[in-house]
């Protein structure tokens, strides 16, 4: 068991959200080491949450609690619910946001509700669950000394997102943008790639088991998200003059649009769900 808990929410730092999490998560096990992963989740997109969730938590030790809350069903009947793997722990709403995690991780894990009210702050709002449920059921879990199954009941499924859009024919691979980060850079679904050589990409399709595996050479390929098409893929960023845009591999092996020093999302008008072409030249 680690006493790691990892924090990922859309309430952003300009409010006392993150801090008062903290401190109701620490009241209850002051040995927990605290990691932000992100406060700057897009607010209530529940599907950027899952992707940043995805991409992020195997990185942490093993036994780590993660408290995931971008919630925009809070206050409805949606269940909040504790799920265990056989390496993690995951705290969330039950709304999706921990599909692309669970369906990576491949393994059978368990769920239950989160609604023993011992393992509440006293008085529960409707509004704030993140401060009232979810950190209390965080600390505790990571703590080691209450069962998963002292939370509620067990649940047989919890609600999935279906699996992200991607698609092969032609010689071409349509995906879709799902994220944007700080910087303007526009991350696809369209992966995962490795680099085998300084010329050619191997692809194993993550998000659509039908297409095959393949082999692209990196510099014959044309990337089309809106009325824009790009040429090549290129191994960073240093590889374009400033301001230039450019389509690389992200650190997590997915086709990524972005600029030297600048911010494509605004300089091509991206938004998270734009479909994105990646046309194989034979």
């Amino acid at each position: 068991m680690s006493n790691v808990i990892a924090l990922l929410t859309d309430f952003g730092l300009e409010d006392t959200y993150v801090g008062v999490m903290k401190g109701v998560i620490l009241n209850i096990f002051s040995d927990a080491r605290l990691v932000d992963i992100s406060h700057s989740i897009r607010p209530q997109n529940v599907r950027e949450g899952a992707f940043a969730l995805m991409n992020s938590y195997s990185y942490f030790p093993e036994g780590t609690t993660f408290c995931v809350v971008i919630d925009p069903g809070v206050g409805s009947t949606r269940l909040p619910i504790a799920v265990k793997t056989d390496k993690y722990q995951f705290i969330a709403p039950d709304n999706g946001v921990l599909s692309y995690a669970l369906s990576s991780i491949n393994t059978d894990y368990q769920v239950v509700a989160l609604e023993n009210l011992d393992y509440q702050l006293s008085q529960v709002s409707n509004t704030f669950h993140g401060r009232d449920i979810f950190s209390p059921a965080s600390a505790y879990l990571a703590r080691g000394d209450v069962s998963i199954t002292s939370f509620g009941q067990t649940l047989d499924k919890i609600f999935t997102f279906p699996t992200p859009q991607m698609s092969f024919s032609n010689n071409r691979l349509i995906g879709e943008v799902m994220h944007i980060d700080h910087f303007g850079n526009i991350i696809t679904n369209i992966g995962q790639f490795r680099w085998m050589d300084d010329e050619h990409l191997k692809f194993d399709a993550l998000w659509n088991s039908s297409i095959p595996p393949m082999t692209i050479d990196a510099q014959q390929a044309n990337i089309t998200i809106h009325s824009n098409t790009f040429h090549g893929i290129s191994h960073a960023y240093h590889e374009a003059f400033r301001g230039e845009i450019l389509v690389q591999i992200d650190s997590n092996g997915f086709l990524e649009i972005g600029a030297n020093q600048e911010d494509a999302a605004s300089r091509i008008d991206a938004q998270i769900g734009d479909k994105v072409m990646l046309k194989l030249v034979d």
